[in-house]
């Protein structure tokens, strides 16, 4: 009995160890994409065949990271923070916080030179140290009027 409880603990110690490890992973991840503005990090960060669960869908480690290079390129005095992030097994869920000033393209909006300051949730898989999926959400119409291209 001794013996079946300490594997048991064992195995637990373990999958928590891991969740640490993918916790810590995915907040410096983005914190350098996008705080530092080094999007070649998502090079060895993602896996060969990431999928961003989009409007379209975007799958493909260079599709991923022409992606989120838009968000680099697009807006200056960008300050990605995350404000609460959980995890269990191999999802990482993010709640998080986007703020900027648009000076540059952003999937072909030319600049509007407004500041942004949205909210959004991410829930990530991650395996083998490689990110394989992300849900972004987030509101949408509230990014969209705060750059001024649709109205309040």
């Amino acid at each position: 009995m001794a013996l079946c409880t300490l594997t048991v603990t064992s195995v637990s110690a373990q999958q928590m160890d891991q969740t640490a490890k993918n916790l810590k992973f995915y907040g410096h991840v983005w914190d350098v994409v996008v705080n530092e503005g080094r999007v070649d990090m998502l090079d060895t960060a993602f896996a060969e065949n990431v999928i961003l669960h989009t409007t379209p869908l975007v799958t493909g480690k260079a599709n991923a990271k022409a992606y989120f290079a838009n968000y680099v390129t697009g807006f200056s005095n960008r300050k990605f923070t995350v404000r609460e992030s959980l995890a269990q097994g191999n999802k990482v869920v993010k709640y998080w916080n986007f703020k900027g000033k648009h000076t540059g393209t952003f999937f072909g909006i030319p600049a509007t030179n407004k500041d942004v300051d949205v909210i959004g949730c991410t829930i990530a898989t991650i395996v083998n140290g490689k990110i394989t999926e992300e849900r972004d959400f987030m509101d949408m119409l509230e990014f969209l009027q705060q750059l001024g291209i649709m109205p309040r």
